[in-house]
């Protein structure tokens, strides 16, 4: 045995201080790609929040700055600089450099807290380049440098100060991170997120030395607010969102919710300001709740005729917007991420809160309580529509994936992993795509024009629009209640449509169907968009394949004269070959991955794109005109 194989004493190691958290960063922060990175920003933000639900803080200020630090500035109580009884050393200090060491242990201090395991700030020190604290506290600035974790001098005292609170500005570590930059907007979804959770609190968001990147965010109504703004571009049924609250013990709940005029749900959950973006107890304790208090109403007023009928979940929900917010003393999230949360007794607590307090409004606003029932009735005929619907289409072979579709050229590779599948708009694409392909593990599936909006139709009039079905066959996942990514035939679906503006509505309306019902396939990562040129630049035997006009014109003259210019204006008008080579060859082609980001600006941006309201998509188009537009120039 050699002495690298011998296992003794020797290779136990013992990470000191922050070390554990550099060799494993992951462990706290999920990853280290961009989420991870933004997540450093939330770790600082949430401290600053827990002074604002402390009711110590009334202003934050974050500001991403042109050397790519981040600072966080508020006006809270200032994080403690006097000696720690145990450790010697200032508390800022301590705080910054061990785990585990907080002020939210003892339910004093903070009653309510995001960060309970007092991991949050030392992460974010653990893994910068470099990190600075200032506290304004007592009429002094207290300052601490830190790099990679470890202390860099003695805490200094420099000037007074009439301020008070704490101000941390931080790099992250180039050596721990896929990416270093920041995405700004990423920043701003999530400050305008936590001004709508707490009503009154004053959040900026800025860039350095950009005055017109400068966002306030403050919110006199909270999350009532807040679900007015989500539904931009729908048509709410009752005119204000009902609105309640509710306390229970250590839990403090909060309620918004709006029916409109949508065919989907969209409830968004929080635990003391944390988006539980998986949910948890309260969140099931609420759609029980929700289910059990309509049912009860609708029986009591005779809004159910047949008394075998009952609302489920679903159909209670169907063009629901709410937001639940809950506040607690001791939350169980699962994991340092906290995307769930595990509170057993939550549930109970929840479930009464809400039976109580809607069925409260209810009594006393009876054409509002209407308006719910009525809406869930209509979306309890349509699930049974839809039901009928799935049935026929599973009789007659449509949705199982042994009956493929006639118009679909599959490919001979079996293993999905290594399949790809071309969506192509149009049968004169469709031939191109079929014969310039690599049929070992490339699919061609034609579709005949634009297929149905699904924003604008429930689930039964989507099952029988014919190039829906054809697309679900093809996946091999099926739809709804149903869908199961683990029979996915392809694990990239390729979306190859004209570079026009029809092209691109085909394209919307593609990605409207597969993020509404098949969003698990966009969230694995599976859906892609081709990129085909819009010109060719030949001369002889030369050519230059461009994708925009500004491509285009800069490329004629830096070539100079002779060089002549081809616009194509659809796939079809590529011969095979071309196709191939610009468009389906692994090693030349460019491929966009479709990804999701923040899952609420998306519903809201299908819904403005793809609904019935007008204005909002007006507004929408006159704002990014101008973008498109340089785009271009």
């Amino acid at each position: 045995m050699s002495a690298d194989d011998k296992y003794d004493a020797e290779k136990i190691q013992v990470l000191e201080g922050l070390e554990a958290v550099r060799k494993r960063p992951s462990m706290y922060i999920g990853s280290t790609d961009t989420h991870g990175l933004h997540h450093l920003v939330y770790e600082v933000v949430d401290n600053s929040i827990d002074e604002a639900m402390a009711g110590h803080c009334t202003e934050i200020n974050i500001s991403v700055n042109l050397d790519g630090t981040v600072t966080v500035r508020d006006n809270g109580r200032g994080i403690p600089v006097g000696p720690h009884p145990k450790y010697k050393k200032p508390a800022l200090e301590i705080v910054l450099t061990k785990l585990h060491a907080g002020g939210k242990f003892d339910r004093k201090s903070y009653k309510v807290s995001g960060g309970l395991h007092g991991v949050g700030v030392s992460v974010v020190n653990a893994l910068s380049e470099w990190l600075e604290a200032k506290v304004e506290l007592d009429g002094k600035n207290y300052i601490m440098r830190f790099e990679k974790g470890l202390t860099k001098g003695k805490m200094k005292v420099s000037g007074n100060t009439d301020r008070r609170g704490t101000t941390v500005t931080f790099k992250p570590d180039k050596e721990i991170f896929e990416t270093v930059e920041f995405d700004f907007n990423v920043i701003l979804t999530r400050m305008r997120e936590l001004a709508f959770l707490n009503s009154g609190l004053c959040i900026t968001v800025e860039k350095e030395g950009d005055a017109e990147s400068k966002n306030v965010f403050k919110f006199a109504g909270g999350i009532v607010e807040y679900v007015k703004f989500i539904n931009i571009g729908k048509t709410p049924l009752h005119p204000e969102p009902i609105f309640f609250t509710g306390v229970k013990d250590d839990t403090q709940l909060e309620i918004a919710m709006q029916y409109t005029d949508s065919y989907r749900e969209y409830i968004h959950s929080y635990a003391n300001n944390i988006n539980t973006i998986e949910g948890g107890t309260h969140l099931s304790g609420f759609k029980s709740a929700l289910t059990r208090t309509l049912n009860d109403y609708a029986r009591k007023n005779n809004f159910l005729t047949d008394k075998n009928m009952a609302l489920t979940g679903e159909d209670v929900r169907e063009g629901l917007t709410a937001i639940l917010s809950v506040k607690l003393s001791e939350p169980q999230f699962e994991g340092q991420t906290k995307t769930k949360l595990g509170n057993s007794e939550i549930k109970g607590i929840i479930e009464t809160l809400v039976n109580e307090k809607l069925a409260e409004f209810m009594e006393e606003n009876p054409r509002v309580a209407e308006s719910c029932i009525q809406k869930s009735i209509i979306a309890a005929q349509a699930r049974e529509a839809a039901r009928k619907a799935r049935e026929l289409t599973r009789r007659k072979g449509f949705l199982e994936g042994g009956g493929l579709p006639g118009k679909l050229a599959d490919c001979s590779e079996k293993d999905p992993a290594k399949s790809e599948l071309y969506i192509v708009e149009g049968d004169s694409a469709g031939g191109s795509a079929k014969q310039g392909r690599n049929r070992e593990f490339q699919a061609i599936l034609p579709l005949r024009g634009k297929i149905l909006n699904v924003e604008k139709a429930r689930l039964d009039k989507i099952l029988r629009n014919n190039e829906i079905r054809t697309m679900i066959t093809a996946f091999g996942t099926n739809i709804g209640e149903e869908f199961n990514i683990a029979k996915a035939r392809y694990h990239k679906l390729i979306i190859m449509t004209d570079a026009d503006i029809d092209g691109a509505h085909i394209r919307t309306l593609l990605l409207t169907f597969l993020y509404r019902y098949m969003k698990p396939l966009i969230e694995a990562g599976y859906v892609y968009i081709a990129q085909p040129p819009l010109y060719r630049v030949f001369k002889g035997k030369q050519e230059h394949w461009v994708f925009t006009d500004h491509e285009k014109n800069a490329l004629v003259k830096e070539l100079g004269e002779g060089w002549g210019v081809q616009r194509y204006k659809g796939l079809g008008e590529m011969n095979d070959h071309q196709l191939w080579d610009t468009t389906m060859d692994p090693d030349n082609r460019v491929l966009l991955q479709v990804t999701i980001d923040d899952a609420m600006l998306a519903d809201q941006l299908f819904t403005i794109l793809m609904g019935d309201a007008v204005e909002p998509r007006r507004d929408f188009i006159t704002a990014h005109a101008k973008d498109v537009v340089n785009l271009d120039v």
